[in-house]
């Protein structure tokens, strides 16, 4: 056993323990604070093991990164039935029921691994994916459980600091696990340890006590849906959280092959800079309700922004590890700002009893987004190489700094996301 993996195991229930007596919010922020990262190790697993295992198993190097396409793929197809499901049985039980659908997707791609079966393979990141979109419902419902709304971006950032042991533990049980058992091409125990991590966090969702009424009041006013996501707020929101989403995906999936297989950095060194860039993506997350505090959520935005060029500019400039390094961190940072920002506004483009319905379209659309964004970065990368592949992203970062130029200078808009 990795003492790593043990340590951050560990970490994870002690903060969660403290944390709960420390700050005054409900018990259900320290329940999801628990059950989030270890459901979020799949996705960080599948980044790191899913593509190198890919390229052993799959017909054709090309093909090495549908593994984690096809994740991304039944996330988005997962959040409309999501959804419904939400609504007719709430958030509790919808939750254990998609963990619960992870379990099995584990156990199939262990079973991939087992025989070297790449359509097992496959199958079993669908199954993940699907799972995936339940996870990413754990926001709103930590966002459902505040009743003071000034506690939301605290409740927001703390449970978005879980994701620093996601970005430890999955990686860590991808390599500590990797030889559990005897398999081909590694990794079969991996996937057995997260059906485990698994287990525990349906355990820990169990505990959750959430008032399920979907507040469909009579004598509301219901809106239709194409006046709701046509406001400039719904926009700027989901804008900023899809294309902060789609590039991060497509230059996540791509960089552990083009440093691993293509430029031949050893396996410890990818994981750290994989690990890097998803502990990049939650560390400032500790400090993420003081700033928004301080300087606004548009200037948070412009943060984002800023990170994103740059990242443009280090994976521009080489390919030696420090060059992967930086690309990764700072694509981390500017995902973290980007997708807070845009989460946070969101609940301002609509009423209590319409949030189900928007929230199943805002999280279609983006991960519609990062899938399409994740199956195109391993056939550029294979066919046009490193350089092109981020040269593409170019219009994806102006088009966001347009979009929060927008938002800077519309007065009505301005003045909704400070509000």
């Amino acid at each position: 056993m990795s003492y790593p993996l043990l340590i951050a195991f560990a970490l994870l229930l002690v903060c969660a323990a403290v944390g709960a007596r420390v700050f005054h919010l409900p018990k259900n922020i320290w329940l999801l604070f628990v059950a989030q990262p270890l459901a979020m190790s799949a996705t960080s697993l599948m980044v790191f093991a899913g593509g190198i295992l890919g390229t052993h198993i799959a017909p054709s190097d090309e093909m090495a990164t549908l593994p984690l396409s096809v994740l991304i793929v039944g996330v988005a197809l997962a959040v409309m039935p999501g959804s419904w499901l939400t609504k007719r049985v709430g958030r509790r039980k919808s939750l254990m029921l998609g963990l619960s659908i992870a379990v099995l997707g584990a156990l199939t791609a262990m079973g991939a691994a087992l025989i070297g079966s790449f359509i097992l393979l496959i199958l079993g990141a669908f199954l993940l994916g699907l799972s995936m979109a339940f996870v990413a419902q754990m926001r709103f419902a930590a966002l459902d459980s505040i009743d003071n709304k000034e506690d939301s971006a605290k409740a927001l950032s703390i449970l978005m600091v879980g994701g620093i042991f996601a970005a430890i533990l999955g990686p860590e049980l991808a390599v500590a696990a990797k030889d559990w058992l005897d398999s081909p091409h590694g990794f079969a125990g991996s996937f057995l340890g997260l059906a485990g991590f698994l287990v525990v966090a349906i355990i820990a969702l169990s505990r959750l006590e959430i008032n399920d009424s979907i507040d469909d009041e009579v004598d509301a006013v219901h809106r239709p849906l194409l006046t709701i996501v046509t406001q400039p707020i719904f926009i700027v929101a989901l804008s900023s959280a899809a294309i902060a989403y789609g590039l991060m995906s497509y230059i996540m999936t791509a960089t552990p092959l083009s440093m691993h297989m293509i430029e031949h950095h050893d396996l410890g060194t990818t994981k750290w800079v994989v690990q890097s860039h998803i502990l990049a993506m939650y560390v400032p997350s500790l400090f993420a309700a003081i700033l928004i505090r301080w300087f606004g959520l548009i200037k948070i935005m412009w943060a984002g922004c800023l990170c994103y060029v740059a990242v443009i500019a280090f994976a521009l400039s080489g390919k030696e590890v420090m060059h992967y390094w930086w690309t990764m961190v700072l694509l981390g940072v500017g995902w973290n700002f980007l997708f807070l920002a845009g989460t946070l506004s969101l609940p301002k483009s609509y009423q209590q009893h319409e949030r189900l319905k928007v929230q199943s379209v805002n999280d279609f659309t983006i991960f519609v987004i990062q899938a399409m964004a994740s199956l195109f970065a391993g056939t550029i990368l294979f066919s046009q190489g490193w350089s092109t592949l981020i040269s593409v992203a170019i219009p994806l970062v102006i088009v966001v700094v347009l979009i929060t130029l927008w938002s800077s200078v519309a007065p009505t808009l301005r003045d909704k996301i400070k509000s």
